[in-house]
């Protein structure tokens, strides 16, 4: 994962981003696609627009916020997690 100069929401959202994919308590999926946000949020030669990032990142992170399997601490967090990464524009905007 190759990050660019990340401002201080893209930390938080990589932070909790990788709390829940390190988190045992976790379902597997949960992680995994917690884990595929965080893959897309530092893609920087893919996708070099850092809005796009973060809103492929919030759609990955919706879908998994509806499985029934989601611990009521993941959810909160990755809806936190999705309110940080819809702040986050492009810096020359």
């Amino acid at each position: 994962m190759v990050v660019d100069d990340v401002s201080e929401d893209e930390e938080l959202a990589i932070r909790i981003l990788k709390d829940i994919s390190e988190d045992t308590s976790v379902p597997r999926n949960i992680r995994r696609s917690a884990s595929d946000a965080l893959t897309m949020l530092g893609n920087v030669e893919q996708e070099p627009s850092r809005a796009i990032r973060a809103n492929v990142a919030t759609s990955i992170l919706e879908e998994t916020s509806l499985d029934p399997n989601c611990p009521v601490h993941a959810r909160t967090l990755i809806w936190k997690t999705i309110s940080v990464l819809e702040t986050i524009r492009d810096l020359e905007e």
